[in-house]
Formats: structure tokens, sequence, C-alpha cells
């Protein structure tokens, strides 16, 4: 297929050279997408259907057999050797069950040893005289040691999971899933979806996903491509907020960066932009040749009031404010016997006169001067935050030494936020067709807006856990945090069957839960693997680094990635220990490999990462390096959840309360 592209010759289809310029673009494209992956084989399934799909079940009729890969493969003739897991035909392979067979004779897996296949597994969904049971491939598929990047979940995706993923365009979702419920799979995969389902659509408007951090985005980079999609496009938040030159070069107090991402500064802020126009004193003279125009102040406050009254953006306002006021002296020109026409219009609103009203009236606004000032300016801000925000909560916004600049200004993450709220009520945001928001519960209400702004016209799919928000400003519940979005209409479904993490550890984390979010269902694992927990004290801080490395020694001698996580004050003796012991680590984000498995991870980027193997330095460090004591044992929910098949906890401090018990 690859090559029948590749020989192409598009010399006689183009009518110029920008038409050739495109279609070999797209050429390209198509030949990326048909790439070879290393041990990425074809197809992973096959279906046996007992009556050929749309035809009437008659008796007797025959069936057919279609195997299902990660993308259509044809052969030289165009007839499909691989059906695409996307296709309709194909969604009975996660769907049927020996309960509901879906016309299914036979359902076939195919396990894979380094891209060779070397087992499979028949399930004959129509046999009444067959058992159902449990999917070893299935679950060697889920437990096999991951090494190198996060890898797709088609072979293994579970019903629940496939009705999220095959979930309608036009609708958003919200999926609340714990610790190895696979959300963000989910989400990845339901991309892939919907650019199969909807392709030419997305294409026009753009598909993003946000991650947390480069880290994680670096981890999951390669799932789509492995899928045949490569323009989904992926972000930070403070990505999609850094404009204009505009660096993150400062920090904020948590107090302070609560209030900044609070909703109400939206408030603030549009009083702030609104409170540049000034209604007209004076008339306004138009002189056009011989003539003079009149237009008195009273009718220029009528045009200025009904602008403000329509709530459109503050620059388009502005924009239609001269071709208002030309209108206005056309009518006269009109009352008078003249016969203007557009192009006159143009001409006086382009006037000098007609250009110092408006500058005078309805003034250029620049969002990152405006939060300059907001921040710098006491009185500027008390004006806008009145009612709005208390005293204590305006003190806490204003800079102790205020910035000279805009450039010289140390802009914190939350700054760039409200300078961006700032900039959609002067200018629109374009809006994306589809955009995915992982890790959603650590945003602000204010980020959740500068998200919202991205997908206005299209939709979104939402993913996080409640219990995993390790932010002062988490998100208390998802009904709110997709009202700040501007999805309130979205679908919330929840996960709860968790296939990474094993039964032992992820039990053991859930004892966090009713400290960290009460009312919250714990995770059911479907894994139990027996010694996959150890949790050992040392005797005092010097032998707990020993013991640390001698266990990431120990986790070496498995098969898969190893992790050691730790909170971030320890990290600098951890790093120059393993040194020391001659145990070469890489930091989060750096691609693993056979020849370097061990990662050392702080405990603030450890949040949807994972490893065969963690290694768990001091819980108690981990909790109080965080604000406050339940944004730091949901810190340790999150580092106590990254291992998938085993995980060892060393400690010299007392364990938190909630896990001693």
């Amino acid at each position: 297929m690859r090559e029948d592209v590749e020989a192409l010759d598009i010399r006689d289809v183009t009518a110029n050279w920008v038409n050739a310029i495109v279609l070999q673009a797209q050429i390209d494209d198509r030949i990326k997408a048909l790439a070879d992956l290393a041990h990425t084989p074809l197809f992973f399934g096959r279906l046996n259907y007992l009556h050929a799909p749309g035809a009437e079940l008659a008796e007797g009729a025959e069936g057919e057999q279609f195997y299902i890969g990660r993308r259509h493969v044809h052969d030289a003739d165009g007839d499909p050797m691989v059906i695409d897991w996307r296709a309709p035909v194909s969604q009975p392979f996660y769907r049927a069950s020996k309960k509901d067979p879906q016309d299914i004779a036979l359902r076939r897996r195919f396990g894979y040893t380094g891209g060779e296949l070397t087992a499979y597994e028949d399930e004959h969904l129509s046999d009444p005289s067959e058992a159902a049971a449990v999917s070893k491939l299935l679950q060697q598929e889920i437990e096999r040691p991951r090494v190198g990047p996060m890898r797709d979940i088609v072979a293994t995706i579970q019903p629940e999971q496939d009705e999220i993923v095959r979930s309608g365009l036009s609708g958003s979702v919200c999926v609340q899933g714990g610790p190895g419920t696979g959300k963000t799979a989910v989400g990845l995969h339901r991309v892939a979806y919907l650019l199969y389902a909807h392709r030419e659509r997305l294409a026009r408007t753009g598909t993003l996903v946000i991650g947390p951090n480069r880290s994680f985005l670096h981890y999951i980079e390669q799932v789509l491509p492995a899928l045949g999609e490569l323009e989904v496009k992926q972000a930070t938040v403070e990505d999609l907020v850094t404009q204009g030159g505009l660096e993150i070069r400062g920090a904020d107090a948590a107090a302070t960066a609560v209030v900044k991402g609070d909703a109400r500064m939206a408030q603030v802020l549009r009083r702030a932009v609104r409170s540049h126009v000034t209604p007209p004193t004076e008339p306004l003279m138009v002189v056009r040749g011989s003539r003079r125009w009149r237009v008195p102040a009273y009718e220029l406050e009528e045009i200025v009031a009904e602008l403000q009254a329509r709530d459109i953006r503050y620059g388009a306002a502005r924009d239609a404010l001269p071709q208002r006021i030309a209108h206005t002296v056309l009518v006269r020109m009109e009352q008078a016997g003249e016969a203007p026409d557009d192009r006159v219009q143009d001409s006086v609103a382009r006037t000098p006169a007609v250009k110092a009203a408006v500058k005078a009236m309805w003034p250029a606004v620049d969002p990152a001067k405006l939060v300059l000032r907001l921040l710098s300016d006491p009185e500027f801000l008390a004006e806008h935050a009145r009612g709005v925000l208390s005293e204590e909560e305006q003190e806490l916004l204003l800079w102790a030494k205020p910035p000279r600049s805009v450039k010289s200004a140390k802009w914190s993450a939350a700054d760039l936020v409200l300078i961006d709220e700032a900039s959609d009520l002067v200018e629109r945001t374009h809006s994306l067709g589809h955009v995915v928001l992982d890790e959603a519960q650590d945003l602000s209400p204010m980020q959740y807006r500068a998200v919202g702004r991205r997908c206005t016209t299209g939709s979104a799919t939402v993913l996080g856990d409640l219990a995993q928000g390790t932010t002062p400003w988490a998100t208390r519940s998802w009904d709110e945090a997709l009202s700040h979005l501007g999805k309130a209409e979205a679908v919330l479904e929840e996960l709860t069957a968790g296939f990474r993490v094993p039964r032992e550890v992820i039990a053991y984390a859930s004892r966090l839960l009713p400290a960290i979010s009460p009312g919250l269902a714990a995770v059911s694992s479907v894994r139990e693997t027996p010694g996959s927990l150890v949790v050992a004290p040392a005797v005092d801080g010097a032998g707990l680094t020993a013991s640390v490395i001698e266990a990431c020694r120990a986790s070496l001698g498995h098969e898969g990635s190893i992790g050691l996580i730790a909170a971030d004050a320890r990290i600098a003796e951890l790093a120059g220990a393993l040194e020391a012991a001659g145990m070469a680590y890489l930091s989060p984000g750096e691609e693993t490999t056979a020849a370097s498995r061990l990662t050392l991870v702080p405990a603030s980027l450890a949040k949807g990462l994972e490893y065969d193997y963690v290694v768990l330095d001091e819980p108690a460090a981990i909790v109080s390096g965080e604000p406050d004591e339940r944004t730091g044992l949901r810190r340790l929910y999150v580092c106590l959840t990254r291992a998938v098949s085993g995980l060892t906890l060393l400690h010299a401090d007392p364990l938190p309360e909630a896990l001693a018990a």
C-alpha cells in the first residue's frame, strides 16, 4: 500500500505549482501514516460472524470472517485483508460476550512477542456448551513489561471503555477514572475514533490533546501515530496561554494562585476591559469636500450604548464603531439630496475626525498591560473588584514591587491565564473541533475557561480523577468543572475497573480515599498479583537511602521499567546516591530502553506515568512537601498507584495515619 502511494505520478493531474505542493504534502502524510512500526503487528484479532453483517439472518446463510487490526489493509486488488478496529464491523470484538454474542460464532485473539505471532486464543461466543472464561492473552497483554513510551490499547479495550471511545462527536464526555482504569488511553483512542468517523470535519477544525506537563505529553505522544493519526497537536495549558513573547518567569504563593485562578477574576477583568469605554461629551464634525457634517454627542452616545448592549467582543465593537458613525453621516448626506455608496461610508470611517473620536470613546486595549495595571495599581483593582473580591483577596493579588513594563514583569502561570482571558474579551479565541483534556482535576476555574475557549464550537473529552487533585485549587466536583469549561451538558462516565495496578497495591492506596476524596468509589482491580506490595521501614535517614538504592538494584533484576519516586526535596540526594552506586538513571519524559530502564521521578511529575516496578521513597516527605495535608495525601495517592507489577515502599519516618491503619 505504501509503495503504491510512493509510485503516484502527479505531474499530469495538477493545474499549477500550488496544487502540486498541496497534493505532494498530502501524499507525504499518507506515506508517513502507512509506515511499518517495529514490533507492532497489523492484526490482533479475528471475528467469525454467523451471518454476513447486514444480511438477513436466514437459516443456512453463510457468515464472514474479518481480521481486526490497527488500520485498514487491502491487497493489490483493493479487497480488505484487515479491518480497522474503528469500523462498525469491528465493534463486536470489544462488545460481544457469552450473554450477548452479537451474531459472533468465534472471537480469536492473537498473542505476539516482539512482533512475532506466538499464540492465539478462541472464544466460541454462540456455543452454549462453552463456559465464559477470562482471556489469558488479554491479561498477558495488560501485564506486558513497559519499556519505551505509552502504547496503544486497541487489543485490550474493554466494553465500558469502548462505549466511551465510540461516543459521538456532537456531545462532550467527562470520564472519572481511578488509577489504572485506562482513562488516558480511552481519551486518546476516542480522538482516533473521531478522526476515523468525522475525518473531513476535524481536518478543517482541528484536534488538540492537552496534558499536565511536557513529560506526560512525551510519554503519550506515540499512541496516535501508531494508529496512523499524525495531525493531532499536543500542548499543556501553559502552552495555550503563552503568547506575545511573554514567558513564565515567576511563581505565586498558593493563596495568591488560588485567587488568580478563581472564576470571579473573569468578572473583574470584564469590568476592567469595559471601563475603557468613555461616553462622548462633544459633537463630531466630519469635513468632506466643501461640506461639514455634524453628529451630535447624544447620537454618538446612543451608538456607543447600542454596541455595549450587544455585548460583543471589545475589539469587534471598536471595529464596528467607525462604520456606525460613518453610516450616521451617510444618512445626513442622503437627507441633503446626495447619493453616497459603500465606498463613501468606508472613506468617512477612515477620516481623521472619526478615528480621533473612536480613539477617545473606545480606545484600544492591550490585554497584558491591562493585567499589569490590575496587579500593580491598588485603586484600579479596587474599582473593578468591588463587591467581587474581598480586601484581603485584593491584597494577595497586588505585586509587592510592581514591574516597570510588560516585558520586565515576572509573570506566573496564573498571570498568563488572566492575560488569555483578557485577550478573549478583546478578540474571540479560535475554536477547535475537539479537545481532549487529561488530568483535568488539577485545573483552576480560570484554566478551565482558557481550555473551554478553544472548543466553544466543538466538543471535549475531559479525563481525570478527583482523588488525584494535587493543587490547592483542585476540582471539587465535575459539575462545577464542566460549568467553567462551558460544557455543562457533558455526559459523566465513571470507570471503576482497574487493569494496570495490582489488586494488593490499589487496595493499600485506597486506604487514603476517605481522607482525600470522601464518597469516591475505590478502584476494583481485575489483577491479583501475590507479593506485589512490600512495605519496609529503614533504621534512619542514611539507612533509608541505602535501602532505596538496594531496592532499585533488586527491581532491575525484573523485566521492564523501574520508577524511583520520591519527594522533590529528596531527588538531589538520591541522584547522588545512584551515581555513586554506578547506576544510570533517566529523567521523566526520557524514553526507557532495554539498556536504560531506571527513571528517577520527582513526586510532582509522577502523575500520568506508569512503571512495571516502583520504588517509593519516604511517604512522609511526599506529604509534607505540599502546602496542606490533604494535597500531600493526594500526591502520595498518585505516587502509590504508578506500579504495574510491584511496589516497594521504604520509609524511616512514620507512615501517614491512614496508611498505618
